[in-house]
């Protein structure tokens, strides 16, 4: 999952019973005697940090390897007649599992043992999800299944890891968050070779039987791993006072915009460029390959640009996101016609668009430097909630945008491929997506 960055995320540690791990860990001390896990090293925080990297790479490299399933499912004969809304399959799962945060955080802080109870049915509802959607007759069952049920499944065991990996690491933070998120970029590789091989030989229906059968032999022993440090206060103290100003900030919601903006645009490539490659002759393994290196091209953008937001103000690291990722879709994948530019392009865009998450973390570390009492569940899960906007309703628009198929035939290489208007879209979005550094600038922050 996008980096939400180490520096803030030790207040989550109050969403489970106590506003500080130390008050809750003397209260369970007054009852029973016990000796905690060692933190930042040991056995049990390696597994638990093993258990997370591989559950990030399942839940999230899935739906981030969609591009694969929609060149697939354009091309089949039980969805090509009607392939209307195959693109809205994959941001829904995307967008549910970012907008799940905000529903799901405020509810772990009430009930603090939801998190560690309700992760075992995650996994199933998943696996329910992919085998449900083996049997779809069209698009719309497989936005159902594929896209909303599995979401529903994967952030229900994916967010207990986000809350629990701050009390497991301590001093070394942050290089337990990047091991974690680079499960993404990690799957994000491996899973398209994976689902086009599987796709090929055995067709859609017994791929995703495949997989959902995969997911459960994988996931299942690493569940247990997946555990608070600190025990859960049976007494939960009273929630202390939580700083709420941030919601009327303009810079905030300035900066939420350009979330919103980017991530409409943000999610056509590694969706589209398949389709592309196979609208240039190439084959589904070349598209298979450029998903695959958009991803792992994230993974260090992610890293390095997490890391300017510690030294920069967030809205730099914005600049630097928004610049090479807009020149990158107006110069190369506009001006592409064969595999070579194509395959530069997905490194270039992977990178720099792929870090453009990393500026949440900025943000974060922006407001609660402006308040420290601040609920960073409540920010967070907004946060995540405007990708998720921007994730479901660049579905439906990319489809109208491809149907119009604009300058197809009036316009050379890639821009008069069909996919002219897609290009068009994702460079504007990615350019609109620094509107905060341009509100920095004009003293609006």
């Amino acid at each position: 999952m996008e980096a939400q960055n180490a520096i803030v995320l030790n207040d989550l540690s109050g969403y489970l019973g106590s506003d500080h791990p130390g008050e809750r860990l003397e209260e369970e001390l007054s009852h029973q005697e016990f000796s905690l896990p060692r933190a930042d090293s040991g056995k049990d925080a390696w597994l638990f940090l093993a258990a997370g990297f591989v559950i990030e790479a399942l839940v999230w490299g899935f739906p981030f390897s969609f591009g694969v399933f929609q060149e697939y499912y354009s091309h089949h004969e039980l969805f090509s007649s009607n392939s209307s809304g195959v693109a809205i399959i994959g941001t829904t799962a995307t967008g549910i599992m970012y907008m799940s945060g905000l529903i799901l955080f405020p509810a772990y802080k009430k009930f603090p043992h939801l998190a560690n109870n309700i992760k075992w049915a995650g996994l199933p509802l998943m696996a329910a999800g992919l085998f449900a959607a083996s049997f779809a007759q069209n698009v719309s069952h497989l936005v159902i299944t594929q896209g909303a049920i599995y979401a529903l499944g994967g952030c229900i065991i994916y967010y207990p890891t986000l809350l629990y990996i701050d009390e497991w690491f301590v001093q070394r933070k942050g290089l337990a968050f990047g091991i974690m998120w680079a499960g993404t970029g990690a799957g994000g590789l491996v899973i398209p070779f994976v689902l086009n091989g599987l796709l090929q030989r055995w067709g859609f229906r017994t791929t995703l039987r495949i997989w959902a059968t995969a997911l459960i032999i994988l996931s299942s022993p690493l569940i247990y791993f997946l555990r608070p440090r600190i025990p859960v206060s049976r007494n939960p103290t009273s929630q202390r006072y939580v700083g709420l100003g941030f919601l009327k900030s303009p810079s905030f919601w300035l900066l939420q915009l350009g979330l919103v903006i980017e991530s409409l645009g943000y999610f056509i490539p590694s969706l589209y460029l398949p389709t592309f490659a196979s609208s240039l002759g190439l084959s589904r393994s070349v598209g298979t390959l450029l998903v695959a290196l958009l991803n792992a091209a994230g993974v260090v953008a992610t890293v390095l640009m997490g890391m300017l937001c510690d030294r920069f103000h967030v809205t730099t690291v914005i600049l630097l996101s928004t610049v090479g990722a807009t020149i990158s879709v107006f110069l190369l994948w506009g001006l592409s016609k064969a595999l070579p530019l194509l395959i530069v392009f997905a490194i270039v865009y992977g990178f720099f668009a792929g870090g453009f998450v990393s500026t949440n973390a900025g943000v974060l570390k922006m407001v609660k430097g402006e308040d420290p009492t601040v609920d960073m569940g409540l920010l967070i899960g907004i946060i995540s909630a405007a990708r998720g906007v921007g994730a479901v309703a660049s579905g439906p628009l990319s489809e109208a945008l491809l149907k119009g198929e604009t300058w197809k035939g009036q316009a050379g290489l890639g821009y008069g491929s069909g996919y002219g208007g897609l290009i068009v879209f994702t460079g504007v979005t990615a350019g609109l997506g620094g509107v905060g550094f341009l509100g920095k600038r004009l003293g609006w922050m």
